[in-house]
């Protein structure tokens, strides 16, 4: 067991208001020449919901959450947005902190769902501050799929049809990128395959899924993950579905916008019975999952030729 004295909850950060929006924005695309004209595009997503994004409120609740089960400090940062990791960091120093896990809000392999993490952990580190360590990949850990199961089983359930079809989504990522994930390539599809069948068989279906990609971005030119979801619900036969976000652990801006506004839009246009199960969240059994992962021993690191930074196309 690793002998952790606090644990950081490290995420991607979002929006508290409109006049966020675009500061928060720029922040995140810094340095890969995104247009301004694509931020304003984006920031009409957020400001569509008074520019505030539901990750920050969500990333309170699961703090609240995991404070009475844990036996230390819980503190929280973000990459992109207040609280910013390397503040938080300075107060865990300041309070004494020598050693705390990290938790990244993303379960799977990836550029940007885990070697960007363990690059934060590395900027944000400070002398005579505490030592980092980010948990491993938990996707296939029992807690997240059985939350994920309960909240799939929960839809099914308000959707009320017997012949849905499960279909799981995740965070489309350019195809380059996942053909270099993991230490042999193509972790992150395979992690989050293997998780859409960990809970299917956990709800007991031997019907066939589907796995479909969302939010994808960058030039129209480059490959990435496919099919879309909107593109396969416009195209589907089945009688029923019922979205399942296995990709994301809370119900963020992109699980809200993509998923609740757009794909329901089409559901709704081809009258498609359509329900979205809820992401993990603050379900008891992610909670406990935290408990678990930091009793574990401590994770091996990844190798630094695990999951490449992405190669950058101009538009």
């Amino acid at each position: 067991m690793a002998d952790y004295d606090a644990l950081l909850l490290l995420s991607f950060g979002g929006p508290e208001g409109p006049d966020d929006v675009m500061p928060f924005l720029e922040n995140v695309v810094r340095g890969r020449g995104v247009p301004r004209e694509r931020l304003l595009e984006v920031a009409e997503h957020y400001q569509g919901f008074g520019g505030v994004s539901p990750i920050n409120r969500q990333n309170r609740e699961l703090l609240e959450a995991l404070r009475p089960v844990l036996d230390v400090p819980v503190y929280w940062g973000n990459r992109n947005w207040h609280p910013f990791g390397e503040d938080t960091v300075r107060q865990m120093k300041d309070d004494g902190v020598r050693k705390a896990a990290v938790l990244a809000t993303s379960a799977f392999a990836g550029y940007s769902s885990c070697r960007q993490y363990y690059e934060d952990i590395s900027r944000i580190s400070i002398e005579g501050g505490p030592e980092l360590i980010k948990m491993r990949h938990f996707g296939d850990h029992p807690g997240f799929v059985a939350a994920m199961a309960d909240h799939t089983r929960e839809a099914l359930e308000r959707l009320g049809r017997d012949d849905a079809r499960l279909v799981f989504t995740a965070h489309s990522i350019p195809v380059s990128m996942a053909e270099t994930a993991g230490p042999n390539g193509g972790l992150y599809e395979a992690q989050i395959r293997r998780s859409a069948e960990l809970v299917n068989q956990a709800l007991g279906r031997d019907q066939p899924w589907d796995l479909v990609w969302q939010s994808r971005s960058g030039p129209p030119q480059v490959p990435w993950l496919e099919p879309d979801v909107c593109d396969f619900l416009h195209k589907t036969d089945a009688p029923a579905v019922v979205l399942v976000p296995i990709g994301f652990v809370s119900d963020h801006m992109e699980v809200v916008y993509d998923l609740d506004t757009e794909a329901r839009d089409v559901a709704t246009e081809r009258g498609l019975p359509l329900e979205r199960a809820a992401t993990v969240g603050t379900h008891p059994r992610f909670v406990g999952m935290v408990r678990e992962l930091m009793a574990e021993p401590e994770p091996v690191p990844c190798p630094l030729t695990c999951c490449p930074a992405p190669r950058r196309h101009r538009s």
